[in-house]
């Protein structure tokens, strides 16, 4: 494909940044905290010298399965607007992955997949990216609510019955009113057709409505698989850095965490990083964990489910070309 120089040259510039950002960023989130970064460093030297060490191997083996489900469900959303090979929707993932690491609130996810389109109808896929998130929140929301309700029961209700009782219907109504949003996403496109100041959006988000009932099922089949295997890590490594607790109260704290950490906004480049490790310390603290050891089982989790891949994107990155319709890329 040919690529006149000043656009060649602004895609080199562009890579560039993203490879000098990511790098950066790594660093400052975790090499300029000495005080967290020696702890977790000592514990997890600790943890590392123990007969648990085949936990953190596991950890990392599942890796691949947690963004293979990701890809999985782009390849299903992607083929609706292009034929779409696993290979290719995975390459997409990790693309979205680096971007969307640099930027607030994953934002970058978006112009990651869009790139790697091949089609001049690239902007379309922003509706197909945000059902594919949107899934990932309700499978999030479900599970977590579950997670809260244990919480509630146990160390609230005999003082607050009310104010418990208040919160579980309003889990309740959230449930069930992500369910009926998501099974009914014509509705969410017909919102924004309706404010005239979205009205120019409608284009790049109708694609939403075109996804039938078995689809979104199928979605959301596939973000509960990998919202598991993210649980499963999660718990693997609390275990490895010595939180021990019974198989309910493991599920039920970073069912808990991960709730708290995708409905509390958050504008930082790093937005996983932070609100999840309060949440993580606030709840297991409620079971009498110490504060250090959550946090170290958090940081690592972020380490290798975030960090490490998106430096592993980089490489895609590099590789990006800008396609055009009909042109292989």
């Amino acid at each position: 494909m040919n690529i006149n120089p000043n656009r060649r040259f602004l895609l080199l510039s562009g890579k560039i940044l993203v490879v000098v950002l990511t790098l950066f960023l790594l660093h400052q989130a975790i090499f300029t905290t000495p005080d967290t970064f020696l702890s977790w460093k000592q514990i997890l030297h600790t943890a590392l010298d123990s007969s648990l060490t085949g936990l953190f191997i596991l950890v990392a083996i599942l890796i691949p399965f947690n963004w293979g489900f990701e890809a999985k469900k782009w390849q299903l959303l992607g083929n609706k607007l292009e034929p779409m090979s696993f290979a290719r929707a995975y390459r997409a993932v990790m693309v979205g992955l680096t971007l969307g690491f640099i930027t607030p609130n994953r934002l970058g996810d978006y112009a990651g997949r869009v790139l790697e389109l091949k089609s001049q109808q690239r902007l379309e896929a922003i509706g197909a990216i945000f059902i594919g998130r949107y899934c990932q929140l309700v499978a999030t929301v479900l599970v977590g609510s579950l997670g809260l309700l244990y919480f509630i029961l146990r160390f609230y209700w005999g003082q607050f019955p009310g104010v418990a009782l208040s919160i579980l219907f309003l889990l309740l109504v959230l449930c069930i009113a992500m369910l009926v949003l998501l099974y009914h996403a014509k509705a969410m496109v017909a919102v924004v057709a309706a404010i005239k100041p979205l009205r120019t959006l409608v284009h790049y988000v109708a694609i939403m409505g075109e996804y039938t009932s078995a689809e979104i099922s199928r979605l959301l089949l596939l973000s509960l698989g990998r919202y598991f295997v993210f649980l499963i890590q999660f718990i693997l490594l609390l275990i490895l850095f010595g939180v021990r607790l019974n198989p309910v109260e493991y599920v039920s704290g970073v069912a808990g965490t991960f709730f708290l950490k995708s409905v509390v906004p958050s504008v930082s480049l790093l937005s996983d990083l932070g609100v999840r490790e309060l949440s993580a310390m606030y709840l297991f603290g409620l079971l009498g964990e110490g504060r250090l050891h959550v946090l170290s089982a958090s940081l690592s989790l972020w380490l290798l489910n975030i960090a490490v891949p998106s430096a592993v994107g980089l490489y895609f990155v590099l590789r990006l070309r800008l396609a055009r319709k009909g042109v292989p890329a």
